[in-house]
């Protein structure tokens, strides 16, 4: 039993391996047709949707609130992607997911709808969740799987010590402001530190890529490849049994 474990893993690994090579030699053709900057930094007011989230962002930090009143019921991100193994094994990145890969959580949307509301007039959001690090968490160097999507965050709890909740893109360094939008692209090497004794909470979206045609066809298609995989399918499922086991919880509180 042990071997045939083992076996799946490698497999799975040499898969992921082999697929993210694929998407990573299709990214020169995504920086020649990208419709805006592939910086690693891109100013949010590039996306007008930004400004309507940043209007909202108290109503968004109440439902945020109340799930960290039951932290402990909410799962690691290795958790919910195994895959994840790799950057954190600890109890100190939290996440709250409301989509991913365009698959909605439905239990946890029912937890915030204001939320869910606003997120869902962003064009091009596949992945959206809280993105809860404690004290001291560091998340170390890596890169994501594919420029084709560009990563949002919103802060909605930043520690006093701003300076010291931290990300660094490339060679260019970052704090989060509460209500403040940050985008970037996730393919440059990045990495976190939450180096003060608070909790830092973002909102964490994945949008896809503005495109010219006939790349954002090409792009679209990919996506839908991906959110067949293994990969996604295996998150898909922890997820759903999570929000089960978080929504008991929940109701008897």
């Amino acid at each position: 039993m042990g071997e045939t474990i083992s076996l799946r893993q490698r497999r799975r690994k040499l898969v992921n391996k082999m697929g993210g090579k694929a998407l990573w030699s299709l990214e020169r053709f995504v920086d020649k047709t990208s419709k805006v900057p592939t910086t690693p930094f891109i100013d949010p007011s590039t996306f007008p949707w930004t400004k309507m989230l940043e209007a909202n962002w108290k109503d968004i930090r109440t439902e945020v609130d109340r799930i960290l009143g039951s932290l402990e019921h909410v799962p690691n991100f290795q958790d919910i992607s195994r895959d994840q193994k790799a950057l954190t094994t600890d109890n100190n990145w939290k996440t709250f997911f409301l989509y991913g890969f365009g698959y909605k959580a439905e239990k946890n949307a029912e937890q915030c709808p204001r939320t869910v509301e606003l997120i869902e007039q962003v064009p091009g959001m596949t992945t959206a969740f809280f993105s809860i690090l404690k004290p001291g968490k560091h998340i170390p160097e890596h890169r994501g799987v594919y420029k084709g999507f560009i990563r949002y965050h919103m802060g909605l709890k930043v520690p006093a010590e701003k300076e010291n909740c931290r990300i660094r893109v490339h060679d260019q360094y970052a704090h989060w402001e509460e209500g403040k939008s940050m985008m970037f692209d996730d393919t440059y090497l990045h990495e976190v530190w939450n180096d003060t004794g608070e909790t830092r909470v973002v909102l964490f979206m994945d949008i896809i890529r503005p495109l010219y045609f006939p790349m954002n066809l090409v792009n679209l298609v990919l996506i839908n490849m991906v959110k067949r995989t293994a990969f996604i399918q295996d998150a898909k499922k922890n997820q759903e049994a999570w929000e089960e086991s978080y929504q008991r919880v929940t109701e008897q509180q």
